[in-house]
């Protein structure tokens, strides 16, 4: 649960600690268009290079400055041809009319006690939902090429932003841009890449991607994101069929050499903290449900849970949807002690030290430590290429052998 939290100015992924690099003036080519350094107003899409002025133009970014080359930005799609959700309508648990499948996965978000679940099939249509959670004003993202699911805090240098879908992509993943200076940002990281706020991250929020069954045992007053009602999307239909397959080898719009320590699109439970990343496969993680590992110096748990089905329309032999599974993660570090985690075979989770039984979203339900709440890390259950490409130093799990733990 999130709490008091702030709305200052953005602080860099992954760690507070760690200075955000400069937005730099780049080598002066047609690519990277660098103006002369002492000429401190900002230029436009008219005064870029003839190469650039379609791709970019009626945009009122400041390209002068910028963390990325120009040339990284390939166009998908038109700006806004996939149209956020700014003004969003909720139904709480009670007064649901839209039938969800107990297994559907559904994005949750809680600050300050307000819980809320954004379904995937709506996400996968919209990408962005503008939102203000327990008085936080939040984005609630998902890029489907990397099945990345992220929040961030929408305040940025005390100015509240509304996001939309630039059209762009950046090695296959969302580039955002917000409404009042238009820089544009890297979804899976938070960084501004380009405009007046270029270098800097976004302040990020603990996601969690559950089953909605899993959610709701949960949250009994929790509130499900509505379908929007003026729309052409058929939300039923899943837009990017069975991209999360094992036959699929290239990443769309993916121009990168992947990492092929583990399949392109499975699915990894990954952090970064500031201590280096860390990746668990899916597949390891469906053998070991509750694995116990440091992060750098710093204990961390990770629950798995296999209720969750694949949000890309796979089907199984039987005609159903595959499920593939989620995970919660916290920090294992409670009252001044360290807690190690067992999974029965039963499916409940234990604490070693206490026998206190624990729900996947961190909730002591039972024992000597009833009604604590674990604090959740920062992590995404990414899909492996697209993580493994914007940190490919991460330390990925795939054998108990990998723990640090």
């Amino acid at each position: 649960m999130v709490t008091n939290a702030s709305t200052a100015v953005p602080t860099p992924i992954p760690s507070p600690t760690v200075s955000p690099p400069e937005a730099r003036e780049l080598p002066s080519d047609i690519f990277s268009v660098s103006p002369d350094p002492s000429v401190d107003t900002p230029f436009s899409s008219t005064e870029l290079p003839f190469v650039f002025r379609s791709q970019f133009e009626g945009w009122k970014t400041n390209f002068k400055r910028r963390t990325v080359r120009l040339d990284e930005l390939g166009q998908s799609v038109p700006r806004d041809a996939i149209p956020a959700i700014s003004n969003p309508t909720f139904t709480s648990l009670m007064n649901l009319t839209v039938g969800i499948d107990p297994r559907e996965p559904v994005i949750v978000v809680e600050v300050n006690g307000d819980a809320r679940a954004y379904p995937l099939d709506i996400l996968l249509q919209h990408e962005i939902v503008n939102d203000d959670i327990g008085g936080l004003p939040v984005v609630v993202t998902y890029c489907p090429l990397c099945n990345s699911a992220l929040a961030f805090e929408r305040t940025v240098n005390g100015t509240v932003r509304e996001f939309g879908v630039s059209g762009f992509l950046r090695k296959s993943d969302l580039v955002m841009y917000d409404n009042v200076t238009e820089t544009m940002w890297q979804q899976i990281t938070g960084e501004g890449l380009v405009g007046d706020d270029a270098g800097l991250w976004l302040v990020p929020l603990p996601v969690q991607t559950v089953s909605f069954e899993t959610f709701a045992d949960r949250f009994k007053d929790g509130l499900v994101l509505d379908r929007p009602e003026i729309t052409d999307f058929d939300y039923d239909t899943a837009p990017y069929p069975g991209y999360d397959s094992p036959e699929i080898d290239k990443p769309f719009l993916f121009f990168e050499i992947p990492d092929r320590r583990i399949h392109v699109v499975e699915r990894v439970s990954a952090v970064d903290i500031g201590k280096g990343p860390v990746a668990y496969a899916f597949s390891f993680l469906n053998e070991n449900p509750v694995v116990n590992d440091l992060v750098g110096d710093v204990p961390v748990v990770v629950f798995f849970d296999d209720k969750t089905e694949s949000g890309f329309g796979r089907t199984d032999s039987t005609g159903g949807p595959i499920v593939v599974g989620s995970t919660t993660m916290f920090f294992r570090d409670l009252e001044n002690r360290v807690l190690t985690f067992t999974n029965r075979p039963d499916g409940t989770i234990i604490d070693n030290e206490t026998g206190s039984t624990w729900d996947r979203f961190g909730l002591a339900i039972s024992g000597e430590l009833l009604g604590a709440e674990l604090t959740p890390v920062i992590h995404g259950d990414h899909f492996w290429f697209a993580w493994a490409d914007f940190k490919p130093d991460t330390r990925l799990v795939t054998a108990t052998d990998d723990l640090v733990n």
